[in-house]
């Protein structure tokens, strides 16, 4: 099988080995990775800031660079969910290709959930917004933790309230957003794992930034460097 890597701008920015851990993670499933050169921005900070007419050509590039696959995995749940639920409305001329987060590509596409990983720590996971509420993506990253081997998964008491990021709602509404996230690493703490996972590096990284004010060795970890260790 072939699939193309959309990379998301966190990622490719500040989080460079969640993509050569995706990379790692598929090819030993199997799978053809390309890394389309001409993948852009999603346009999601566009869209939900509300410049629908700078998003346009965001779409229509995406469209253009992915349109000659079947299958297009990307690291972000919250990106997935942009260029699923939202191009087709900003450019319905846009041809733009089935895109699946990487948890769903595992155990819907691969039908796989035990990838061979190995990860002898303690790990909270904290579910997205946009994985639970626009993706619907369920247990799937449950799933594929409870497969790794050496794992210890520890319950994130409220696991379902937002961290409180929420892309420009951080700018916006900082204050807000900082008691949200200082919630969040609370009851990450409280668990007492060493390591901290998501579907999205943007929510790790506002987590991760008031852990790290607060002193703690906690780390974080996208999904597919767990899943991708062996």
């Amino acid at each position: 099988m072939r699939a193309a890597l959309f990379l998301t701008c966190l990622d490719d920015t500040l989080f460079p080995g969640v993509g050569k851990a995706t990379v790692t993670l598929l090819e030993r499933l199997g799978v053809a990775v390309d890394y389309p050169a001409g993948q852009t921005c999603c346009g999601q900070m566009h869209f939900n800031s509300g410049y629908r007419a700078a998003c346009m050509p965001l779409v229509r590039n995406f469209a253009d660079t992915f349109g000659g696959y079947d299958t297009v995995v990307t690291t972000s749940a919250s990106c997935a969910a942009m260029v699923r639920r939202h191009h087709r409305l900003i450019d319905p001329a846009a041809n733009t290709p089935q895109v699946h987060e990487l948890c769903e590509f595992l155990t819907d596409v691969l039908n796989v959930t035990d990838v061979g990983a190995r990860f002898p720590h303690t790990v909270a996971l904290h579910q997205t917004c946009h994985s639970m509420r626009l993706l619907g993506i369920g247990d799937r990253p449950r799933r594929l933790l409870s497969a790794v081997r050496g794992l210890e998964l520890r319950e994130l008491d409220r696991a379902a309230e937002c961290c409180g990021f929420g892309g420009t709602f951080s700018v916006k509404n900082p204050a807000v957003s900082s008691a949200m996230g200082s919630d969040k690493a609370d009851n990450v703490l409280a668990t007492g794992a060493h390591v901290l996972t998501s579907v999205d590096t943007s929510c790790l990284m506002h987590i991760g930034g008031l852990l790290s004010r607060r002193g703690s060795g906690t780390q974080i970890k996208h999904l597919a460097e767990i899943l991708a260790a062996t």
